[in-house]
């Protein structure tokens, strides 16, 4: 069973806006499942999602980096085209706000396996 959320991410991916395609595997998979009746969920291993959270994070320092020297070019009127630079940072803000959600959603679902364990 596709999750909405995820099928966005990858027409993020498409779009240019950062490198989430780590983001739409799990353990070689294309799409998250759940429950499949006795026979429980689909393993997926901590040493992934923190491999996707450091490509994810890389792809987004790759992005402030491009902003922020296109924001200087601006600044210092070495720039053609302003709309590169404004671009560039909506590209970084999308993208730190999508890995910021995710890791989020990670981290309420660590919280929330643990509850369930005590």
């Amino acid at each position: 069973m596709p999750i909405a959320g995820i099928q966005a991410l990858g027409a993020v991916q498409q779009s240019g806006y950062a490198d989430v395609s780590a983001l739409m595997k799990a353990d070689g998979a294309s799409d998250v499942t759940g429950a499949t009746g006795a026979t429980g969920a689909s393993p997926v291993s901590g040493a992934t999602f923190g491999a996707t959270m450091t490509g994810a994070v890389e792809g987004l320092q790759q992005l402030q980096s491009e902003s922020k020297t296109l924001a200087v070019k601006a600044v210092t009127g070495d720039l053609t085209d302003i709309h590169d630079a404004t671009i560039a940072a909506t590209r970084a803000q999308v993208t730190l706000e999508l890995v910021s959600a995710v890791r989020n959603k990670g981290v309420d679902a660590f919280n929330e396996i643990m509850r369930m364990q005590a």
